[in-house]
């Protein structure tokens, strides 16, 4: 029978459970999207927002499955619907309140004109056009303050993407962002001067470890393969028996197996999903990933066969690699820099993840000859298990459980006291 838990064992489930529950929702991009187009004397653009970010920043209930994608259809962009119209005014005052662009000491106005949908299968964009004015010449550089739904969404992303700049050797990029703003980093400058290549593949790198840390569903999936890293390897006959490692070198050449596996795997489909090779529902995709978790955890506890950590990882980490996808998806990762995105994005993902594994192996190194090391692998698996059941209910049958909401909310609030946020 195990004993009762020790004090810092509690604390460090506690931990976790409050880090699960405020990311709750793995896999939504929370993105919108600032495009310009630069030409010799004027500069055009594009601010692109889900229907459903729009709803939570004007307080609205537009409907936008009516005009889903359907599944291999072509994707092109539409006139607004009529239906749609009334809330163009509103959506138009919301915006000039929450992007500011100069050149210089020079205030820039967003002169908004059409408005366009673009229909895909997860979401329904708005696409709301403008020019800048005024603008006698193309400045050097754009000073922008980018605030769209910060103040409603903490995890949200404002991407800017330089679409057209012949000047600078840009054409028909739609995939690599030259900025990012976060509630953190709201003001910005954006070179029109050069092609901005690197700055855009650093901030591809910065958003795919962002997705890291958003996708706590990955974290929980390589902390279930990553904790019998430091123990002996246990046979059917001895299921229960667990055993610190004696030498160092065994555990870590366990963790670059592992860690390479899930790389490997999950970059093969993270490139054919993003190319559009290979396309699942995401509802089975998520709950897949919800499954892997509690799977690994429970091979922790009660080994379901042998030497199948490997086939673990790598077969679901083919499901991970679906999930990075869905942050690119069918938006924004299209156009001339394609390859260039995709690999910036997943660099990121590489360094997230391990920064993840060199954050907490030391821990379970350190600890794995101590007595209470089996209480925490087997209650840690035990919460990675409840959390896998939870989201496995929450997204194969598309419910929002109130819980999420609740929690949430006041976690961030203690956040926002300790200074966190």
């Amino acid at each position: 029978m195990l004993r009762p838990l020790n004090p810092i064992v509690k604390s460090s489930i506690i931990a976790m459970l409050f880090l699960a529950f405020n990311t709750l929702l793995a896999h939504n991009p929370d993105q919108s999207y600032l495009y310009f187009r630069v030409y010799q004397d004027n500069i055009e653009g594009t601010i692109e927002m889900t229907i459903k970010d729009i709803n939570k920043a004007l307080g609205t209930e537009i409907d936008p499955s009516p005009y889903f994608k359907e599944k291999n259809a072509e994707i092109e962009k539409k006139d607004l619907p009529q239906a749609w119209q009334q809330y163009a005014p509103q959506l138009k005052e919301y915006l000039l309140s929450k992007v500011d662009i100069k050149a210089g000491n020079q205030q820039l106005n967003l002169n908004f004109n059409d408005l366009e949908i673009l229909p895909l299968s997860k979401a329904v964009y708005i696409l709301y056009n403008f020019d800048l004015q005024p603008l006698s010449v193309t400045p050097e550089e754009l000073q922008i303050n980018y605030e769209v739904l910060f103040d409603k969404d903490d995890i949200h992303r404002g991407l800017t993407i330089i679409e057209h700049n012949w000047k600078a050797g840009i054409i028909n990029n739609e995939s690599v962002s030259s900025l990012i703003f976060s509630p953190s980093d709201r003001t910005q400058t954006l070179s029109l001067s050069d092609n901005s290549m690197w700055k855009g593949f650093v901030a591809l790198i910065k958003l795919g470890m962002w997705h890291i840390y958003i996708g706590i569903d990955h974290i929980f999936f390589l902390l279930a393969l990553i904790l019998p890293s430091v123990i002996k390897k246990r046979n059917m006959a001895d299921r229960l028996q667990i055993e610190g490692v004696d030498r160092f070198k065994p555990a870590i050449l366990y963790i670059l197996k592992i860690v390479t596996l899930f790389t490997i795997a999950h970059s093969i489909t993270l490139s054919l999903a993003a190319l559009g090779y290979i396309s699942l529902d995401s509802r089975i995709v998520e709950s897949i990933i919800a499954f892997s978790i509690g799977l690994a955890a429970l091979h922790n506890i009660y080994p379901i066969f042998n030497r199948s950590e490997s086939l673990i990882t790598f077969l679901f980490g083919l499901f991970h690699g679906m999930g990075f996808a869905s942050v690119l998806g069918e938006k924004g990762i299209e156009g001339d820099y394609l390859a260039f995105s995709l690999l910036g994005f997943n660099i990121g993902v590489e360094i997230g993840q391990a920064l993840i594994v060199l954050a907490i192996f030391p821990i379970l190194y350190f600890l794995r000859k101590k007595p209470y090391y089996r209480k925490i692998l087997v209650y840690t698996s035990i919460f990675l298990i409840i959390a896998s059941l939870y989201w496995c209910i929450e997204r194969f049958f598309e419910v929002d459980f109130l819980l999420d909401n609740y929690i949430g909310k006041a976690i961030n609030k203690v956040f926002k006291i300790i200074g966190l946020k």
